[in-house]
């Protein structure tokens, strides 16, 4: 199988490493450089658990190979906040009970910052359009576009 050697910024970091050419996103992501916020859940990019950011916009990482991220800057839920500060979308999908188990948190928070990067000011329709590719076994979604609205007013406040 041939290796490729791939170059990325990966939550504000230079990564280089040698992958195989199979190498799937999640799987770098978690097993190579153990950011495990990062989920595998259904594997086939419905559940949307595998989300990161690649260039700001959201992406299924278990459906990406490492190799079509090189050169590219990857966010995942570890880089999201300062460190210190959570990010107002983490922020908001505590306060507002947005998660419960927490399995496809990751994936719903990363969604959410593409989508308030896109729509600033969304609508209920369009929050639940934008977070169409996530899935929750947990909760019936009304914390998780309250969290959304949230956030966006937040993050968006004139």
């Amino acid at each position: 199988m041939s290796q490729h050697e791939i170059t990325l910024v990966v939550n504000g970091e230079a990564v280089t490493r040698t992958v195989s050419a199979r190498r799937l996103l999640a799987d770098f992501l978690r097993d190579d450089l153990h950011l495990t916020g990062t989920k595998r859940g259904c594997e086939t990019g419905v559940c949307g658990a595998c989300t990161v950011l690649r260039e700001g916009a959201a992406v299924k990482s278990c459906l990406s190979l490492a190799v079509q991220s090189a050169g590219s800057t990857i966010t995942t839920i570890e880089g999201l906040s300062d460190g210190v500060m959570l990010h107002p979308v983490q922020e908001a999908f505590m306060v507002c009970g947005g998660l419960q188990c927490g399995y496809c948190t990751p994936g719903f928070i990363l969604s959410t910052v593409a989508l308030l990067a896109q729509q600033p000011h969304p609508s209920e329709t369009q929050i639940r359009h934008g977070l169409n590719g996530n899935l929750c076994r947990c909760t019936g979604y009304t914390q998780i576009v309250e969290a959304v609205e949230a956030a966006a007013r937040k993050l968006h406040a004139d």
